[in-house]
């Protein structure tokens, strides 16, 4: 005979208790400036959806700027968008809100997502870099190699490595029995959901430590390898002007490049408990929060065909 006895967060079925919901810890440490966190993170959000939005429909309207990189931009203010809308209105309801929990289907989406795009992202910003490449190293070559197909299929495949990922990752995790509903983060997380199973989880770890590498110091690699060749290229360019013209269309790339790949590194690369919980949550802060502003933000202060593409716009409407 079965008996149930139903809880707020689990129900029990002899033996064996089946969490059907989890919640949030979230900001807690820091209760008494939970409100002025939400005003910063909400101010943080709304300009990164606006920029995201204006990179993005600046690029599909201007006909100067239809080429490979910025069709890459376009999908990376995309994949961002959809990547913080997974995350942060849920982050900024916790913080003013009584009701901090998810349900388990709930934080099974919310983690298949925030994996997919962020991975998507890092390889989207690797084929960013090998446009990069092409177009300094190999610029006779460059409408052959990037043409439209090709930059379909390199979205494509980064999307598509994204959902493969995804989908293991998530299994691997849902499969666990937990015995705690109380996630140390204010997401679902890999390694916070991990760790509040009642088993084992080495299996687990030792997945997610080989999926990040994977997905990490191989785009990393990547990217290190086209700029290694691009700026010996550069330095063969004969005129001081055209050495600058040069690094200039790649310093926005690499300046997204570093913060990205940085900040996820020290998030999943790292030894499972060298940091506290705070300390975790700050670097977590810096990948969904910081991470995506800095992508428009950059490309439209230091981009000057994008810049330029604004400038437009801004005067066909004052005319």
């Amino acid at each position: 005979v079965l008996h149930f006895r139903f809880s707020d967060h689990s129900m029990e079925r002899g033996n064996h208790t089946l969490i059907t919901e989890f919640v949030f810890q979230g900001f807690s440490s820091f209760r008494e400036h939970q409100l002025g966190l939400f005003v910063v993170f909400l101010a943080l959000y709304v300009v990164t959806l606006a920029g995201n939005a204006v990179i993005v429909t600046i690029i599909r309207t201007d006909p100067h700027l239809h080429t490979p990189m910025y069709f890459f931009l376009s999908m990376l203010s995309s994949s961002e968008t959809v990547y913080t809308l997974v995350i942060l209105p849920r982050m900024l309801s916790s913080l003013v809100g009584t009701n901090r929990s998810i349900s388990r289907a709930g934080c099974a989406t919310q983690m298949f997502f925030f994996v997919t795009f962020g991975i998507t992202n890092c390889f989207l910003l690797t084929a960013m870099g090998y446009d990069r490449y092409v177009a300094i190293c190999n610029p006779l070559r460059y409408s052959v190699i990037m043409n439209k197909r090709g930059c379909v299929q390199l979205v494509g495949g980064a999307c598509g490595i994204g959902l493969i990922v995804a989908t293991t990752q998530v299994t691997s995790v849902f499969r666990l029995p937990f015995c705690a509903t109380k996630v140390a983060h204010f997401f679902c997380d890999i390694r916070p959901v991990m760790k509040l199973s009642c088993v084992d989880t080495s299996v687990n770890e030792t997945l997610t430590v080989i999926i990040s590498v994977l997905v990490l110091v191989v785009p990393m690699g990547l990217v290190f390898i086209s700029y290694v060749l691009i700026v010996s290229t550069v330095l063969k360019i004969p005129s001081a002007r055209g050495r600058k013209e040069a690094f200039a269309t790649c310093a926005s790339h690499l300046t997204v490049v570093v913060v990205h790949y940085g900040c996820a590194s020290v998030a999943y690369l790292k030894p499972k408990s060298e940091n506290t919980r705070d300390q975790d949550q700050l670097i977590s802060v810096t990948y969904t929060v910081i991470t995506p502003l800095l992508n428009p933000v950059v490309y439209t202060l230091r981009n000057k065909e994008v810049k330029d593409a604004l400038l437009r716009a801004a005067g066909r409407k004052l005319s």
